[in-house]
């Protein structure tokens, strides 16, 4: 963060971040959104894979590495080269936190494993991210689309009867992600209650079935196997999306007032005096029968018509919007930062989800070019000479 900008609550904290593509990265820029310096360490000449994965680029790095990086320092170091891997092993030793999400094995092969750095930096935490925690799948790769295949995410993702779907966004790399930074943030005050540091580990697998939620649950507790229902729900209907006469829109009936609710601003309080469909679980009993009655309704009147009438009931509704809008409106708008960047120009991110109403939110850092505070991040580094030191 820029000294010109307010604090965040994780002032002070220094995270050295061995992470590359998405996982890690995400993590790494929660907490530099809250105030930590976070310096990414990146390969000489490529940096992180994301850099590269575009169009679209600006000033040759990739909207998709800009998206995950801001609030950033980058240094290149070439952890094969002895000097370089001197400075990585300078700034670890000056760090509260490192992240890294490797292979495992490949941290420990530059010896920079939580072993071999903990003994001069007791107090950190070292946060891995690997493909798996189990230990039988530790040396796989830890993609979001291996993920979403291994995890059961793309069975139950799609229409029925039809191939399965990757979601449109690397989703489980996020989640996991988000799950690190809670973790570290709980390492932390651990530490500041006990006064040193530790290892933990966020598997992308794990995390990844954690995110089935209701329908892990579903087998676990009832043997059923969910399988692909386009947007419908399995526990709740109706939940889903419907077609209205010039497009989609979503329709959150999820308890018995709320249906009741919706039925009659339709005019189809028919629906709700049969018996077939008077609770929930007869609904999801007799679904087909109630959603053939339901689509053919809404097939006469446009997206706007329907979603009107269900604001007025309050129940929960909203168009299916194309990303183009979302940003068009103005509470998309609200979620874009413009961010002055000396090298690249504005350029347009979303902003960090998080307010805190009591205090001012900074503006955020540009994310950073390839290297780009090496020189910054060594002369710290020459100040700053003392490694940590537990007070434990």
């Amino acid at each position: 963060m820029t000294e010109s900008t307010p604090e965040g609550p994780l002032d002070g904290v220094v995270l050295a971040d061995f992470s590359r593509i998405l996982a890690g990265p995400i993590c790494t820029m929660v907490l530099a959104d809250l105030g930590a310096d976070v310096i990414k360490i990146e390969r000489p000449g490529t940096g992180d894979d994301t850099r590269t994965w575009g169009p679209p680029f600006v000033d040759g790095d990739a909207a998709y590495f800009l998206s995950i990086n801001r609030n950033k320092r980058s240094i290149d170091l070439d952890l094969n080269q002895h000097d370089d891997l001197q400075t990585a092993r300078d700034i670890i030793n000056r760090s509260d936190v490192l992240v890294e999400n490797f292979r495992t094995g490949v941290m420990g092969s530059f010896g920079l494993a939580f072993e071999d750095v903990q003994p001069d930096n007791p107090d950190l935490i070292y946060c891995s991210m690997p493909a798996f925690a189990h230990p039988e799948h530790r040396h796989m790769p830890g993609y979001d689309l291996l993920m979403q295949a291994i995890s059961g995410f793309m069975s139950i993702t799609g229409e029925p009867g039809r191939e399965p779907v990757k979601m449109g966004v690397a989703i489980l790399d996020v989640v996991a992600g988000l799950y690190g930074a809670v973790a570290i943030l709980a390492a932390l005050r651990d530490r500041d209650a006990h006064g040193t540091g530790r290892k933990l580990e966020v598997g992308l697998f794990e995390a990844s079935v954690a995110s089935l939620v209701n329908q892990a649950a579903n087998y676990l507790v009832g043997g059923v196997i969910p399988s692909a229902a386009g947007s419908s729900h399995p526990n709740i209907v109706p939940y889903q999306a419907f077609s209205a006469s010039d497009g989609q829109f979503v329709l959150a009936a999820a308890n018995d007032k709320l249906f009741k609710a919706a039925t009659e601003a339709i005019g189809r309080s028919d629906l709700t005096n049969d018996q077939r469909f008077a609770t929930n679980s007869g609904r999801v009993q007799h679904r087909d029968e109630l959603l053939a009655e339901m689509a053919a309704t809404f097939a006469k009147e446009p997206v706007s018509y329907w979603v009107e009438a269900f604001e007025l009931a309050a129940v929960p509704s909203a168009p299916a919007r194309s990303i183009d809008e979302v940003f068009s409106s103005p509470e998309g708008r609200n979620m874009v930062s413009e961010v002055d960047d000396p090298h690249r120009g504005r350029i347009r991110l979303v902003r960090s989800p998080i307010r805190y109403h009591d205090g001012i939110e900074p503006a955020p850092d540009p994310p950073p070019r390839l290297g780009e505070h090496a020189d910054e991040i060594r002369s710290w580094i020459r100040e700053t000479p003392t490694p940590r030191r537990s007070n434990a």
